[in-house]
């Protein structure tokens, strides 16, 4: 989520402005930045404010304002992406990001920042998120990349966000990137690959959305079961590995 507005530093000025005890507090102070980013930008960068101030936040609406929504196609009182369900897995990182790619439900590409607002008790009640949609420049860079040389990529240290107008399709994505990282069939898939599967969506958080293990599993043609057993296995591994 970042746009020329939105470099590194500014929106770590933003991350580190101190305190606030409310969503309302934040709003009150960071609509017009959100309005004025969003104008600045065009109609390409959507601006959005997650509330995620509940103890047990419902992540398929959490969007308390937005501007430019037609961007990933949602609305106030819409889902957070993907993202939002590993920041609430690991409260205690630093979840700051800026420059990361994103990708809508129908494909198209985005480039990302995010800053986490806490509380006094340090609990992330609140996210603001700039997706600014780069598909047309991708495009153009796709038809001049045969007149340029190919550059090391290091974009696999970077965060990857997937967007969807509800979370069955955010789920979806992640599961959909997951096995192409296998880069596998799921018919071709042995017990390791689908365990490879599991753990990088587990550690995502994406068990955590409702019926999570459910969709998965039926994603890799095992059943629930089936995963729980090998996700139990994979997370007995880690522990092994920590402690040893």
């Amino acid at each position: 989520m970042m746009t020329a507005l939105s470099t590194p530093s500014s929106m770590s000025q933003l991350a580190h402005m101190g305190a606030y005890e409310s969503v309302a507090d934040i709003l009150t102070t960071f609509r017009p930045v959100m309005h004025a980013m969003a104008a600045a930008a065009g109609p390409g960068c959507e601006v959005v404010l997650h509330d995620l101030s509940a103890p047990d936040p419902d992540l398929s609406h959490t969007i308390a304002a937005i501007e430019n929504g037609h961007v990933t196609g949602r609305e106030v009182g819409g889902p957070s992406s993907s993202l939002g369900i590993g920041v609430l897995h690991n409260q205690g990182a630093d979840h700051n990001a800026f420059g990361y790619r994103g990708f809508t439900s129908d494909g198209r590409q985005l480039r990302c920042s995010s800053v986490y607002f806490r509380n006094s008790a340090g609990r992330i009640i609140a996210a603001l998120c700039v997706n600014f949609d780069v598909s047309t420049i991708e495009q153009a860079r796709i038809l001049l990349d045969g007149l340029l040389p190919q550059a090391p990529s290091s974009s696999h240290d970077q965060p990857k966000e997937f967007f969807g107008q509800d979370l069955v399709s955010v789920m979806d994505a992640m599961v959909t990137e997951a096995i192409r990282e296998i880069g596998k069939p799921v018919g071709q898939m042995n017990r390791d690959d689908r365990t490879a599967v599991l753990t990088r969506l587990d550690h995502q958080g994406a068990l955590q959305m409702r019926k999570g293990i459910e969709s998965i599993a039926a994603r890799l043609g095992i059943s629930r079961v089936t995963a729980y057993s090998y996700l139990e296995e994979a997370r007995n591994q880690d522990a092994d590995e920590v402690a040893g």
